[in-house]
């Protein structure tokens, strides 16, 4: 199986999510065009604004299984893989390019939104496959704990609450709390590392021990 982590950011680094409907609008992206039919850039209701409500007369035909996602203010990780052998190139162009008209009309304003066409590393190293879930989930301390990165952790406590309140990844569905859930294939990722309180000892875990330096070459930051 061929595991990917996408990374894209916006030009000049600058946001490219300005607010709450701007990333619910990109989680919805991400469920509207894994399909291989082609789609309508509509933007559905989520119900009770924890999972997609779209509606389809027949089952879709996914790209790609998307494992894990983080939105940050000017840049997004994923972690994936293509269900067909052209699924992750289709998958991303119909992403970047939608959610940029999108961001474009709301905004009134013209260009590229992002700074190329995205940033893509195989995963070939079980190592880097078993950390790299927790790098990504863990990505939003730098706006609250920003010493994380640098084993400078004053409060693990602090940093796991936050990570609790935190809508715009995948990290929650770990931890079974519906969120967004029909975006993400969660059971392949949790066959590999357990329960739902082992997830979140592992990340307690990484907190602590810091493995940043195993998958440096893999974080495309």
């Amino acid at each position: 199986m061929k595991i990917l982590h996408i990374l894209n950011r916006g030009v000049d680094k600058r946001k490219i999510f300005m607010d709450d409907k701007d990333r619910l609008r990109f989680v919805h992206n991400l469920y509207e065009f894994n399909n291989q039919d082609n789609v309508n850039n509509n933007f559905h209701a989520f119900s009770k604004y924890n999972d997609i409500g779209c509606r389809y007369d027949k089952p879709r035909k996914l790209l790609v299984e998307i494992y894990t996602f983080c939105l940050m203010d000017n840049h997004y990780h994923l972690m994936l893989s293509p269900k067909i052998e052209d699924g992750v190139p289709r998958f991303m162009k119909k992403l970047n390019m939608g959610y940029a008209k999108y961001f474009n009309e709301r905004y009134q304003r013209n260009g590229a939104l992002f700074q190329g066409k995205y940033k893509s590393i195989l995963i070939n190293n079980h190592s880097h496959f078993v950390h790299l879930p927790y790098y990504i989930h863990l990505n939003p301390l730098d706006y609250y704990l920003p010493e994380w990165r640098e084993k400078r952790l004053k409060s693990l406590s602090q940093a796991i609450k936050f990570l609790e309140n935190y809508r715009w990844s995948s990290h929650l569905n770990y931890l079974d709390k519906n969120n967004f859930s029909s975006v993400i294939n969660k059971n392949f990722l949790s066959e590999i590392f357990g329960s739902n309180k082992k997830y979140q000892e592992t990340i307690r875990q990484f907190l602590q021990n810091m493995f940043l330096n195993t998958i440096k070459d893999i974080i495309l930051e």
